[in-house]
């Protein structure tokens, strides 16, 4: 079982204790979860913090067997201010996880696709209305983060009866800073015409690719997060998805080893990680 580098405790003093000035700091909870915190605002992307997923697929043909240690209770986070769900799956929407942080703090906000709406009340056990939901193209303002929502393919671009998209990413902007979240993508046509306006300064993208094998949604390869951070112009790229399930990873090295011969910045986080915002400022200037 891999470790997380900080974890309970000892990683919600960090959180606790992170002074980000005028940037920002992050930490990755594994999986596809990031907290972000802002002078004195947080949000969390897409966690997965239970294991909900092992018990299900317990005796299974499927099982999910566990690689990484959980980094956090959930219901320590009471102090986030928005948590966002990129899509219906469970390591992105997961009720064992998000049950005790809704009712930790039940003034956070939770920012889904629009098209899942009665899925997510339904899973979550919650209001159909508590939910705030976004559309490809469309933006809130949430606590002080404008969030904008983009298209996600896993793997393909799905749409409702009324043209909303299931599976969805997030630009977030918060002073001057702007974090993309793809949520689970392969890539697609115009993909970075859409992002490259967005002037990203930190990517954070799956890196666990597509094995028909698995028989499970894919998403970007290594080589394609990194390729696709390039071609956005992100200031720093962070692999995530990977790790967690040992059915379902890769290993970062092919993500590594493109972004160098890209000479595309990136950072590989350990879980329970943090990353300074000054680092990335620091790495610019030199």
């Amino acid at each position: 079982m891999i470790e997380p580098l900080l974890k309970d405790q000892a990683l919600l003093r960090d959180i606790q204790e992170a002074q980000p000035g005028d940037g920002f700091v992050l930490w990755w909870l594994g999986q596809s979860g990031f907290l972000i915190k802002y002078r004195d605002r947080y949000l969390c992307f897409d966690p997965y913090l239970s294991d909900s997923l092992t018990v299900k697929y317990e005796n299974t043909d499927k099982p999910h067997a566990r690689m990484t240690a959980r980094a956090i209770d959930p219901a320590l986070l009471d102090f986030v201010d928005v948590v966002t769900s990129s899509h219906n799956h469970t390591d992105h929407l997961d009720l064992d996880t998000l049950l005790p942080m809704l009712r930790a703090n039940p003034r956070t906000a939770l920012v889904i696709p629009e098209a899942n709406r009665a899925f997510v009340a339904e899973r979550l056990r919650i209001d159909s209305a508590r939910p705030i939901g976004l559309n490809d193209r469309q933006s809130v303002e949430v606590a002080g983060f404008s969030i904008h929502g983009v298209p996600a393919a896993h793997e393909a671009l799905e749409r409702d009866e009324r043209g909303r998209c299931r599976f969805m990413g997030y630009v977030v902007r918060f002073g001057e800073h702007s974090i993309y979240h793809s949520g689970d993508t392969m890539p697609y046509e115009g993909m970075e015409t859409l992002l490259r306006p967005h002037a990203v300064d930190v990517a954070l993208l799956p890196i666990n690719g597509r094995r028909a094998e698995r028989r499970v949604a894919g998403n970007l390869w290594g080589r394609e997060a990194a390729k696709l951070a390039k071609d956005i112009a992100a200031r720093l790229v962070i692999p995530c998805h990977y790790d967690m399930f040992a059915f379902n990873t890769e290993p970062p090295d092919e993500f590594i080893r493109t972004c160098e011969e890209l000479s595309q910045p990136y950072r590989v986080l350990q879980c329970g990680e943090r990353l300074d915002s000054a680092a990335i400022e620091a790495r610019k200037q030199t």
